[in-house]
């Protein structure tokens, strides 16, 4: 597939940034600038801009775009209510971060309307229980919203900016790697050995591997950002084979949405170039809103995906096995398994406990035990 871009070119740059300093103003938070700098850059293929009511609808009902390719989170462009009544349809506006100080880039509103976020809780959440993260974030941020195309002239740019690769970038690495097959792996976790085996485990079958880390907004309790990426950084150097794996952030915010979020994320990695996808045990699942293999269940229905879905069981430690298995390759009883759970990870490193080398590399917990504050 071709990837979009909608970063305006250096021959326009000056012009573009001209023309956007007389233009109205609407000022936005920075998970819509993250949003933005995705789309622009080709992350979010085939979206051009924020989605209009007919792409929303569209998704939230049926899982795919009117355009009839396969999408399962809607992506608009939500303002606070003061903001949206002096939007018109049909101008452009320059978008700016919340103090007004950057602008970023242009938008031209194709669709101004009012969304029904009841109804899309429950079709991309499972609930509409404000308990679940994802959904209380959805009706904090409100139901007014605008879509159209956008044009950017200022990356956003954050700490993570000198990591960050473009699925340009990716694909030229991949093909100067010789890399035909390429297998990813989504995390906001740090690294245990269950997540080590069943990256070696799919590496073995493939030409690379992309552990490509979320970075962004996510919920109170998760690992923060640098923790994630720097353990990868550890676990990378010392226990994969130079030329294997390459390692860089996806920046972008959690939705907690289970199975529709492993299918976005599924159709980020190949706009990547990446050839296959790893689906484990309750992909982008929170609490108990869904099922511990819905997210693998959802590719069933859609069979034009264009990425290979990686399945993965639940796995554990097994002593007289004494390697990691699931119980389609391991025939002993629970009393020979220790189950990784990260709870327990959690409990051990917060009380700076010694890490079982079985459950998680020697390094990778010296680590997160060194550090502080390790938890948002």
């Amino acid at each position: 597939m071709n990837l979009v871009n909608k970063m305006v070119s250096v021959d326009d740059l000056y012009s573009r940034r001209d023309y956007a300093r007389t233009l109205p103003k609407i000022r936005i938070r920075t998970q819509l600038l993250i949003d933005m700098d995705n789309i622009a850059n080709g992350v979010f293929s085939p979206l051009t801009g924020f989605m209009t009511e007919e792409e929303v609808n569209s998704v939230v009902e049926d899982m795919y775009l009117p355009s009839g390719y396969p999408w399962t989170i809607p992506l608009p462009l939500t303002l606070d209510q003061d903001q949206w009544n002096s939007i018109k349809v049909g101008e452009d506006y320059v978008m700016s971060d919340l103090e007004g100080k950057k602008d970023y880039g242009i938008i031209k509103v194709s669709d101004k309307y009012i969304m029904n976020l009841e109804n899309i809780a429950i079709k991309v959440f499972k609930t509409s229980s404000k308990e679940h993260y994802g959904v209380s974030r959805m009706y904090e941020w409100g139901k007014y919203a605008i879509g159209g195309e956008i044009e950017v002239f200022n990356r956003y740019v954050d700490e993570y900016s000198s990591h960050m690769l473009s699925p340009r970038q990716t694909r030229e690495i991949f093909k100067n790697m010789g890399w035909r097959t390429v297998v990813a792996f989504q995390t906001r976790n740090v690294p245990h050995r269950g997540h080590e085996w069943i990256q070696k485990t799919a590496l073995s079958s493939v030409d690379g591997l992309f552990i490509n880390p979320l970075v962004g907004d996510k919920k109170k309790g998760d690992y923060k950002d640098h923790i994630v990426f720097g353990s990868y950084e550890i676990l990378v150097k010392n226990y994969f084979p130079k030329n294997t794996v390459l390692l860089a952030p996806l920046r972008t915010m959690m939705r907690y949405a289970g199975p529709r979020e492993a299918i976005f994320h599924a159709l980020i990695r190949k706009n990547y170039g990446c050839t296959h996808f790893i689906v484990g045990r309750d992909h982008a699942g929170v609490g108990n809103y869904y099922g511990p293999y819905e997210a693998q269940e959802i590719f069933t229905y859609f069979p034009d995906l264009g990425i290979t879905p990686v399945f993965f069981k639940e796995f554990y430690w097994c002593n007289k096995c004494d390697s990691m298995v699931t119980d389609k390759i391991c025939p002993h009883s629970i009393e020979d398994r220790i189950v990784i759970k990260g709870t327990l990870i959690r409990d051990l490193i917060n009380h700076k406990e010694e890490v079982n080398t079985k459950i998680m590399r020697k390094e990778v917990a010296e680590y997160l035990i060194k550090e502080q504050d390790i938890f948002i």
